[in-house]
């Protein structure tokens, strides 16, 4: 049983790959061929979880502002309407009272990543909502719950991005801000240490943490990853170093031991 987190940081990760881009898509040439992927993004968020049906998920270009180019990438992976509805049938058997979108597609945190994970749209994805009440242990339940797909081949991938403070952000800036260092490297040693019960006290313990997430929603993906991937997982560090001057780029993948 493996589950990821992944740092999307901003749009433009998409046409600039840094050091993530490389380092996630040799991760999807090591990692067993998943039957699909179920991806948690902040980038749809709502009251009640939700999960999507749709067959063909569109690519959403959810985001303004930036060069043509960006809204010309298109993500044509195929749904996977089964294992969603098992994704429906496990929260709902958890009393987290699902709803189904028929229709929805993958916003950027999900296609963006996969971009370099799996080029290609090879593989079928499907999106949970990210409720928009989460704290962070409920967000470590929300992965417990939907773990069981795992054993049908399902990799759930939690995308958000290990800092996010666009306050502060410094376009192609390549001085990184200290704070999120900090912030960062006390993640990675939580990690690294397999210490679940710091990772999931991280907004209240971790130097910086208000600043590195002013808001919660792109931190909780990474503890959906955590709670699906057992009490007893061990995790690794993909490199992703920082961009634009504050976001920490770097990902986690969960094995369980």
């Amino acid at each position: 049983m493996t589950s990821l987190f992944v740092s999307h940081g901003a749009p433009t990760f998409a046409l600039e790959p840094g050091l993530a881009g490389p380092a996630l898509s040799q991760l999807g040439t090591e990692l067993p061929r998943p039957t699909a992927v179920l991806v948690v993004s902040p980038h749809w968020m709502t009251q009640e979880v939700q999960v999507g049906l749709s067959e063909v998920p569109a690519t959403i270009h959810d985001f303004r502002g930036f060069e043509p180019a960006m809204y010309e990438l298109e993500y044509p992976a195929h749904g996977h309407p089964s294992l969603a509805k098992k994704a429906l049938s496990l929260l709902d058997n958890a009393g987290w009272k699902p709803v189904a979108d028929a229709h929805r597609g993958l916003d950027h945190g999900a296609w963006v990543p996969l971009t370099y994970l799996y080029p290609g749209a090879s593989v079928p994805v499907f999106q949970v909502s990210l409720p928009a009440n989460l704290d962070s242990q409920s967000a470590y339940q929300l992965g417990q719950v939907l773990a069981p797909l795992q054993e049908e081949g399902v990799l759930i991938v939690g995308s958000g991005s290990l800092t996010h403070n666009l306050y502060e952000v410094r376009w192609r800036d390549n001085n990184s801000a200290e704070y999120a260092k900090a912030f960062s490297q006390w993640v990675r040693e939580a990690v690294l240490e397999n210490d679940q019960a710091r990772l999931i006290n991280t907004l209240a313990l971790a130097p910086h943490a208000q600043r590195a997430h002013p808001t919660t929603e792109h931190f909780l993906p990474l503890l959906v990853a955590l709670g699906a991937a057992g009490p007893d997982a061990r995790g690794s560090v993909i490199e992703g170093g920082i961009e634009h001057g504050v976001l920490s780029m770097d990902s986690f993948i969960f094995r369980n031991a």
